[in-house]
């Protein structure tokens, strides 16, 4: 009987794998666009968990012990524009590495809130994608726009009415606002905010509330605040300003 194998475990072995691929796709570019050659089988590449990455010949086991990466990406090499094979080898490894993440998931019996779990922790880096092409900056980049945006909407209003609404802040995507000279500025505001209960940094893709009463910002998942009942909040009292009002 196998050894059951705890979800952290299962995420260790996925940023290994992840990080090698990156690396094989990013700093040793020249030296994987050169094992690459489409004079020979079909191919495929490879991440360990050490960090390390190969490309190789297929497992000749049926059916093999991991699920096995895309074959054949030395074949397209010299068929198309070396960022398009890039970015095409990355989309791959991606499918790559969910399906030997899921594939322990299933082998070590993971129950729902596990592969939740699992999933959670994934979705919450960047893709092999994202780092290949530079998509993901760019969406950080126009998710802080929007959020910023919002930000200082919800703070003018407060200052018209604070007893009435709670300032808050949530990054929406939208394609009104792309005002390239406020988003530098206000993207340099809010990375210097923190959050009042973790000390984190402000995060674009992150829902913030504001405070009332001290002005402090929270990250909404620190003081359980959702987006749906932050706009049923017509003043908002954090954690720690709620207890002195509760104390004699």
């Amino acid at each position: 009987m196998d050894t059951p194998r705890s979800v952290e475990e299962v995420f260790r072995d996925f940023k290994g794998r992840r990080a090698a691929l990156i690396k094989a796709l990013t700093t040793d570019v020249e030296k994987f666009c050169q094992q690459c050659d489409p004079e020979k089988e079909n191919l495929c590449l490879y991440g360990f968990p050490s960090e390390q990455w190969e490309v190789n010949l297929p497992a000749e086991e049926v059916p093999p012990e991991l699920p096995e990466p895309a074959l054949g990406i030395n074949l397209a090499r010299d068929g198309m524009q070396e960022k398009d094979w890039l970015s095409l080898v990355a989309v791959h490894s991606d499918a790559w590495l969910l399906s030997v993440a899921f594939y322990f998931g299933a082998r070590f019996g993971f129950d729902k809130a596990d592969r939740k779990r699992l999933f959670n922790l994934i979705n919450d880096l960047p893709t092999i994608f994202e780092v290949v092409t530079g998509v993901g900056k760019k969406q950080t980049k126009e998710k802080s726009s929007v959020s910023n945006h919002s930000s200082n909407k919800s703070k003018s209003n407060s200052k018209r009415g604070s007893e009435s609404q709670p300032k808050y802040s949530k990054a929406m995507p939208s394609r009104d606002e792309d005002e390239d000279g406020v988003e530098e500025e206000e993207d340099e505001e809010h990375g210097e905010t923190l959050c009042g209960a973790c000390g984190d940094n402000y995060a674009a893709d992150e829902f913030w509330i504001c405070c009332d009463i001290c002005e402090k910002w929270f990250h909404g998942k620190c003081v359980k605040i959702t987006p749906a009942r932050a706009e049923h909040i017509k003043q908002y009292k954090c954690p720690s300003c709620s207890n002195k009002r509760a104390r004699p």
